[in-house]
């Protein structure tokens, strides 16, 4: 057991710079923002993770995620929709833990039985699935959706509870579903690449007795390449306990987050992507 342990230390150690919990987006997974620039340091929680999203030994996504309120801040991605069914089994981050522990998302059950951590060591660094049982008027909401992904494991790769928020069940299957499938379809029309930031406001209410942030907001913003000499963008804003959705230029939903998350003046895309 300690020959496995030290070998699992080894290969961490091999591993070094490549591993799914990162120190920077700008050198270990930028392709998924547009010109390879994420959001400023305006949106960084107190306990932040940076987690390049790792299925199967490829790299989906990209995760800011708050270790303090176990919710992600926000997911960035390229909009590639397809059709395809939609998968069923939840994951789990195992480099939250520790180095020493896999690479690439996991279920919560080979978490414990594989490599033998307990439900309590799994429940520190992050969301389990006993958090999002028995919940009234909210559900499991995706901030990168599995419907804009066009194969199976990327869809599969959404299915982590870093990627996951307490949302509203009548926004999450209403205004908010109808923007991620009818109005980002409408939006990218001519786009040749569709850069997308996903996020959640951290807000008052808790679910899992105080474990999980409830977000206060959530919010989507895309930059596309329409060709090499246009870009265009767009972004959305929902309160997370009413069922409606708003349409605001990129430079408002900057505004509003700058004001909302209180850091300073918050910028989601390089500034070539058009604020009006």
């Amino acid at each position: 057991m300690l020959w496995l342990l030290l070998l699992q230390v080894l290969v961490s150690c091999l591993w070094l710079g490549h591993s799914e919990v990162v120190t920077s987006f700008e050198t270990s997974c930028p392709q998924f923002f547009f010109r390879e620039i994420p959001p400023n340091e305006a949106l960084e929680p107190q306990k932040p993770a940076w987690i390049c999203q790792r299925y199967k030994n490829h790299y989906y996504f990209a995760t800011l995620y708050d270790r303090k309120m176990r919710i992600p801040v926000y997911s960035a991605y390229i909009y590639q929709p397809g059709p395809g069914k939609r998968p069923k089994t939840w994951l789990v981050e195992p480099q939250l833990i520790g180095p020493i522990y896999p690479k690439t998302m996991e279920k919560e059950w080979t978490l414990l039985n594989q490599y033998n951590v307990s439900l309590e060591k799994l429940s520190q660094s992050q969301a389990i699935l006993r958090d999002y049982k028995n919940l009234t008027g909210l559900n499991r909401g995706h901030l990168n959706p599995n419907g804009h992904h066009g194969d199976y494991s990327s869809r599969v790769a959404t299915f982590t509870l870093t990627n996951i928020v307490p949302q509203d069940e009548k926004l999450n299957g209403g205004a908010w579903n109808n923007y991620e499938q009818q109005t980002m379809m409408r939006r990218t029309q001519g786009c040749t690449t569709t850069y997308v930031i996903v996020g959640a406001v951290p807000g008052n209410n808790y679910i899992a007795k105080g474990r999980v942030n409830k977000p206060s907001h959530l919010w989507s913003a895309a930059c596309c390449m329409v060709d090499n000499n246009y870009i265009k963008a767009w972004a959305v804003i929902a309160e997370n306990d009413k069922n409606e959705v708003q349409l605001l230029t990129l430079g408002e939903l900057e505004d509003t987050l700058t004001e909302l998350y209180g850091r300073g003046q918050v910028s989601l895309f390089d500034s070539d992507c058009p604020r009006e």
